[in-house]
């Protein structure tokens, strides 16, 4: 079994399997480029593994109908450029061996995966071609930076995003952004003597509301969304926090899915420069510190706090204002709206996943990892480092945290961030009738007025399942036990 991804094989010895997993493209693709050129025959590969799929419970899933939809028009491109995209469904462990032994396959070629189910499971793969003198051979793709190769002087890695952000722009260059001439080798492409097709249903799966979505899937989406952003990017850093503006990129789930090249991504905002880029660039590099924090630390994947003093805070967690959470009926209109969006969506704008979390951590006095969970089952970009490093940051339990003293006022969000409530009408149209003073704390609202709308809070809408000011004081007790600091000692800045 080679493990070097820079191992050569001859092109008149060898036949390849191309395994597709999280980069469902046909261009600057690591493994596909590796694979066409050194191999005489590669053929492609996904499989709809059922380890993954089973253990998702809602049949309606935004992910698997995105990744199906996705997959078809990958194979279909395949198709126009000679070669084939092989669909499975089983458990990849055994039908990536079971297929290579099948076409008589020299060697297995893929991209990293860095979740540790990914990486057990690659790990199976490996030994199980092995045994049949298969070689393994696996690239980094998803990233532009992974593992060691950004550290600090003294080779330990970053636990500080800045420092770390400083460390990627002056370690990155052409080198690192060059996109993989796949084109040049299509020639090598195969097809197989037999035909093969999964069905949505045959999955055991739904559609859902996606077509209906201003979400474009596959690499025909994501080309479309890029194409958009490129033309606002330089309004990016004033239009990122509002989420009733079209201001962000909108392409997480296809840098999630590989549907585009973040090769090509981080080439654009480089070349492009101006404040818009750079923070974009910025949120493009936060998504690779989280990867390399997963690298590092790898016990966060178990549930762990990254800050061991606050793995054990104890959150009272009542259920029932968890479940208020969940079902965006909380009283505060900017956190219900932005639940109500991902439930609605499976999608949550950034500023309000760090509100909403937030609120749900140091308001509600519910543990983060409830609130990871429900984001992991319900975000259609969902990304295992990514969310899990959000939440740590919004429970001040992470890497470069927010400080736990530092709680959001979900009223004071609201109103800096959807001033006028065009985004709070959007999803909760319970209060399309109040001002735009009003509906940021419609409880405030007199009775004779609430008449006069046609809104009765409680009933209607409902009044705030807690009140921020004690909550606040509580969250800041329940985070004293732990951190050994007296917040008395030291001036509280709201958010």
């Amino acid at each position: 079994m080679s493990l070097d991804p820079e191992a050569e094989f001859s092109t008149h010895q060898t036949k390849a399997l191309v395994w597709f997993r999280r980069d469902l493209r046909d261009y600057d693709h690591a493994a596909l480029y590796h694979a066409l050129k050194c191999s005489q025959q590669v053929y492609c590969v996904f499989v709809f593994d059922t380890e993954i799929l089973d253990a998702i419970t809602e049949k309606c899933d935004r992910r698997v109908e995105f990744i199906w939809e996705s997959v078809q028009e990958l194979k279909t491109a395949l198709q126009k450029k000679g070669g084939d995209l092989i669909l499975l469904h089983g458990k990849a462990s055994n039908e990536i061996p079971k297929l290579a032994n099948q076409l008589g396959i020299q060697a297995v070629f893929t991209n990293h995966d860095y979740e540790p189910l990914a990486i057990a499971r690659d790990k199976a793969v490996a030994q199980q071609l092995q045994s049949s003198g298969t070689h393994f051979h696996h690239y980094k793709d998803q990233v532009i930076f992974e593992k060691d190769e950004v550290l600090t002087m003294a080779g330990k890695p970053y636990s500080v995003f800045t420092p770390y952000k400083n460390m990627w722009l002056k370690t990155v260059n052409d080198f690192y952004l060059t996109a993989y001439p796949v084109d040049c080798y299509l020639t090598s492409l195969a097809k197989p003597d037999f035909e093969t097709s999964v069905s949505l249903e045959l999955l055991g799966f739904q559609r859902t509301n996606l077509l209906s979505m201003r979400l474009p899937t596959g690499m025909s989406g994501g080309a479309a969304l890029f194409a958009d952003f490129a033309d606002r990017m330089q309004r990016y850093k004033e239009a990122r926090d509002f989420p009733a503006v079209k201001g962000v990129s909108y392409l997480s789930v296809h840098l999630r899915f590989g549907t585009v090249s973040i090769r090509h991504l981080a080439r654009t905002a480089l070349q492009t420069g101006g404040a818009g880029a750079e923070t974009w660039l910025s949120e493009l590099i936060w998504r690779e510190f989280y990867f390399q924090i997963l690298h590092h630390t790898p016990q966060v994947a178990e549930g762990k706090a990254f800050k061991a003093e606050f793995n054990d805070l104890p959150f009272p967690n009542h259920l029932q204002y968890f479940q208020a959470w969940c079902d965006g009926k909380t009283g505060y209109p900017l956190v219900d709206a932005a639940m109500r969006q991902l439930n609605q969506t499976g999608f949550m704008h950034n500023r309000l996943r760090m509100i909403a979390a937030s609120f749900l951590v140091k308001d509600l006095l519910i543990d983060w990892r409830w609130g990871e969970r429900y984001f992991a089952e319900k975000l259609i970009d969902f990304d295992f480092s990514a969310n899990n490093g959000g939440w740590q940051w919004a429970a001040s339990t992470g890497c470069d945290a927010q400080p736990w003293f530092r709680i959001f006022n979900p009223i004071t969000q609201s109103e800096r961030f959807d001033a006028n409530g065009r985004f709070i009408r959007k999803y909760v149209p319970e209060l399309q009738h109040c001002n735009d003073k009003e509906i940021h704390a419609p409880w405030l609202m007199p009775k004779e007025r609430q008449a006069a709308i046609n809104i009765k809070i409680g009933d209607d809408y409902p009044a705030p399942i807690v009140d921020h000011r004690m909550q606040r004081e509580l969250a800041l007790k329940l985070y004293q036990t732990k951190s050994g600091f007296n917040v008395s000692a030291k001036q509280h800045v709201p958010a």
